[in-house]
């Protein structure tokens, strides 16, 4: 079975590898492996909007494999649930990493310093080879931290605490994520659907 992940991010791409690569029934490749492919813009109103998008646009030259399309981000609780689908570009088109978390950080400091409660969400839309499509949500709940901290992950990992603990997602590592983060509970209960069709062991 190919499974074609949908995302030029590349440290999704890798969590995804590291999840998948003990399954021995897929074949897993990106977006990156196909010759002259063009994202189409992430336009939509919501996450599931965006997930549909990335899937579809593999999907258009793939359509006889698995088709993987996920779009997350990070709801701020005293942002009025921002920074959410320009979790990406919070800082900009183009913006860092670095840039977006600095942005978040003094957002948080001028409008909501006593609350910092916040999630990761991630909506995972597959499509099956028959053109059916599956749509799975994860979420993460935690904290910002006060400063950046850890050297591990992407994005926002590095001021993102979960629940239950005292150390940020980028001080916890990949293989916390791919057991507990927003996307691996979405790619969980995918593995479970198919494990239910049985059609992976």
């Amino acid at each position: 079975m190919e499974l074609w992940i949908a995302t030029g991010n590349k440290g999704k791409l890798e969590e995804y590898k590291l999840s998948l690569g003990k399954i021995p029934e897929f074949k897993v490749y990106s977006q990156a492996d196909l010759p002259h492919f063009t994202p189409k813009p992430e336009d939509g109103a919501t996450f599931l909007d965006n997930a549909r998008i990335k899937a579809k646009s593999v999907k258009a030259l793939k359509s006889e494999h698995w088709i993987l399309g996920e779009d997350a981000g990070l709801e701020v609780e005293g942002l009025n649930n921002l920074p959410g689908v320009h979790t990406a570009r919070y800082a900009g088109p183009n913006a860092r990493d670095s840039e977006n978390v600095a942005k978040l950080l003094k957002m948080i400091q001028i409008r909501s310093a006593a609350n910092r409660k916040a999630q990761f969400k991630c909506v995972t839309v597959v499509l099956t080879p028959q053109n059916e499509e599956w749509v799975f949500e994860g979420v993460l709940k935690g904290q910002i931290s006060t400063k950046v901290a850890g050297t591990m992950g992407f994005g926002y990992d590095p001021v993102f605490i979960p629940e239950g603990e005292t150390k940020t997602l980028a001080e916890l590592g990949p293989a916390y994520k791919i057991q507990k983060s927003h996307r691996a509970i979405a790619l969980a209960q995918f593995l479970t659907k198919l494990k239910d069709a049985a059609l992976i062991s």
